[in-house]
């Protein structure tokens, strides 16, 4: 079976000079799906600025990071086993434009509210949602979604562990003991776990069909640890090439927003980096020996929190770092190409991307300004999502209430509703439901 195979056949016109990267990723940019991505939260509430990242501009620059990486592998390793199997730009490029396209509104506090929604129906987690968004809601074809082919299905298959399989029993969504006027999400019991929708069982059959039934079970295999929800342990050579440029896009542009908007110090930065960059302190010497007369450490510092040109320069450095200390590693217990041959980042250069990634979430992610505003999305979440489920036939849209019918009352229709929706759509949904003197019919949703 080939790796360019898709669900439902379909041809190109005879002067289409096309090939399936180029098809794959037309079908993604022109999609409903990535357009809607402008409109969901990245880390910072939209409204605030026009300045920072949205979903929308963190995919695209995954994309090109992703891009990036394919070129820097085969310029780096022309003669290494695994370079002819790399993806092209186009299909890379797709790879990343979609690998967030079942992000919930209102960032991952969105996801943990639709998860406890959906606690007796099967959960919910974003990465799940990109697959079933993929293989079946966007209408490029009659059954199949968008109708991509297998091997860009298999790059956004980021954990091929069904939801039953990865999920632990013992972890059950819940509401906070306490308040008794007000209900509380528990975060942590209502994190979904790392998986594909037991639901989308027969999209991943199509997906894995190349493999032989070893790969197959080694590919879906689970890492499980008490007290947490299983974590596939592997991925396909694309999905890990993705992955590796996500982290980047996280670690590196995210930071910038923070500093640029004045979000975080530059003395708290300090303290969280010191000892964690010596790859790319090593790197500035080596590189820019003009500028390496005083402590690299602090001009570093210096240029981040200075002038956006001067910020900007330092940020391309960092990714440039990043981005050329990714090596090929080989996985030995598979025999398909795709899955054994993968991408690392090295250790001294992961360790820093970490120190980046802990010092965004510790100082801006899980501060009170952003986690007030998760807090309030996550109420609304849930509130439009019970409205909707107490009376379908009242209140959802009619075009979704024929879908929820012919699927015989699925709430798996219901969550696709809720998902789907932008932040800005979220928020007008419940002001017209719940907000006295906010709502009209004349409103656009």
């Amino acid at each position: 079976m080939s790796w360019y195979e898709r669900r439902e056949g379909w041809s190109p016109q005879m002067d289409d000079a096309r090939e399936d990267g180029d098809i794959d990723y037309a079908r993604i940019i022109h999609s409903a799906s990535f357009r809607r991505l402008q409109g969901k939260t990245q880390i910072l509430n939209l409204g605030d600025s026009d300045f920072y990242r949205t979903r929308l501009t963190h995919s695209l620059e995954v994309a090109q990071i992703g891009g990036g990486l394919v070129r820097q592998l085969a310029k780096s390793f022309p003669d290494h086993v695994a370079t002819p199997l790399l993806p092209d730009r186009s299909m890379m490029h797709a790879i990343g434009c979609a690998h967030d396209f079942g992000h919930a509104p209102f960032g991952h506090g969105g996801e943990v509210a639709l998860n406890y929604c959906m606690r007796d129906a099967g959960g919910f987690e974003g990465n799940g949602q990109t697959l079933r968004i993929l293989a079946r809601l966007e209408p490029y074809s009659a059954g199949a979604g968008a109708n991509l082919c297998r091997r860009t299905m298999l790059g956004v298959l980021k954990y091929p562990a069904s939801f039953e399989k990865a999920r632990n029993p013992d972890i059950v969504p819940r509401l906070l003991d306490g308040p008794s006027a007000i209900r509380v999400l528990d975060p942590k019991a209502c994190k979904p776990p790392k998986c594909y929708f037991d639901s989308e069982e027969d999209i991943v059959d199509w997906v894995l069909a190349p493999l032989s039934r070893n790969d197959r079970e080694e590919f879906q295999s689970v890492d499980r640890q008490p007290g947490k929800h299983g974590k596939a342990i592997h991925k396909s050579l694309d999905c890990a090439i993705m992955e590796v440029a996500d982290d980047i896009a996280y670690g590196v542009h995210d930071l910038e927003d923070a500093i640029a908007l004045g979000l975080v110090s530059k003395e708290s930065f300090s303290e969280a980096l010191d000892g964690h960059c010596a790859s790319f302190l090593d790197a500035l010497k080596s590189k820019y020996p003009q500028e390496s007369e005083n402590d690299v450490f602090s001009r570093m510092v210096d240029g981040l929190f200075a002038d956006p040109g001067t910020r900007k320069r330092y940020i391309s450095r960092l990714v440039h770092h990043f981005l050329t200390a990714v090596d090929f590693v080989e996985v030995r217990r598979f025999a398909e190409p795709l899955l054994r041959q993968q991408v690392k980042m090295r250790r001294p250069q992961r360790a820093f991307l970490d120190a980046l990634q802990g010092f965004v979430v510790d100082e801006m992610i899980a501060s009170p300004a952003v986690q007030h505003l998760e807090f309030k999305g996550q109420s609304m979440v849930v509130a439009v999502f019970e409205a909707f489920q107490a009376d379908p036939g009242r209140l959802l849209p009619r075009d979704d209430l024929q879908q929820y019918k012919a699927s015989g009352g699925d709430m798996r229709v219901i969550c696709d509703v809720v998902a789907a929706m932008t932040d800005t759509h979220l928020l007008k949904t419940y002001e017209r439901l719940f907000s006295p003197r906010m709502g009209s019919v004349f409103d656009r949703l």
